[in-house]
């Protein structure tokens, strides 16, 4: 699926998967440890925000969300009126540089074709000030795949494994990484990154 065949699956799947995933769970307690991180009034990116229950509603109040799919954006707007909410691709983020002190992606960047995980990488890095953090998932094994029936409709998954990934964080500027394991919004066990920009 290129870029604009999974924007279009995500409008299309939007609300069923605002509706089944648990806006709970200990993948959101791990905000809470990256706040703990990040000084008073911090400028937080939530990439991938989709509908916001689960990460933007989290972060504090002037967070930024950017998702490729308007109607999640829609969705954000209701449940987290006081976010900013951008329409964009993760691999081109439409913001300035060294703006944010963190950048959460969950379950966001295995939507983006592995090829250009570098790239999204990248931007991360660049949208952090130095000492930025970036709490993201951390995909365990190396696919592609269109998932047919997924949420009733089509979705695109694709991930380089586990250890190309932590390769490629680092390649991109980033240190000082952590994993740990928590449970997703649809119930299953996920690891998760918390990584720092280097100077």
């Amino acid at each position: 699926m290129d870029r604009n065949e999974v924007r279009r699956a995500w409008d299309d799947v939007a609300a069923t998967y605002a509706a089944r995933r648990d806006p709970d769970g200990s993948d959101a307690a791990l905000i809470d440890d990256l706040l703990a991180d990040l000084p008073d009034d911090p400028a937080v990116l939530d990439v991938g925000c989709g509908d916001g229950a689960r990460t933007l509603a989290n972060l504090p109040s002037a967070s930024v969300g950017i998702d490729v799919s308007r109607e999640g954006l829609e969705l954000a707007r209701e449940a987290v009126p006081t976010a900013r909410l951008v329409h964009g691709e993760m691999s081109a983020l439409p913001v300035g540089g060294e703006r944010f002190d963190a950048v959460t992606a969950y379950h966001a960047v295995f939507h983006v074709a592995r090829e250009r995980h570098p790239a999204v990488y990248a931007e991360f890095a660049r949208v952090l000030r130095p000492g930025g953090r970036l709490l993201m998932t951390l995909p365990g094994g190396r696919f592609e795949t269109v998932r047919r029936g997924w949420m009733g409709g089509r979705m695109f998954f694709s991930a380089p494994g586990r250890e190309r990934t932590l390769t490629q964080l680092r390649e991109a500027g980033f240190g000082e990484v952590e994993t740990t394991t928590a449970t997703d919004p649809l119930g299953s066990s996920t690891e998760f990154v918390l990584a720092t920009r280097l100077e």
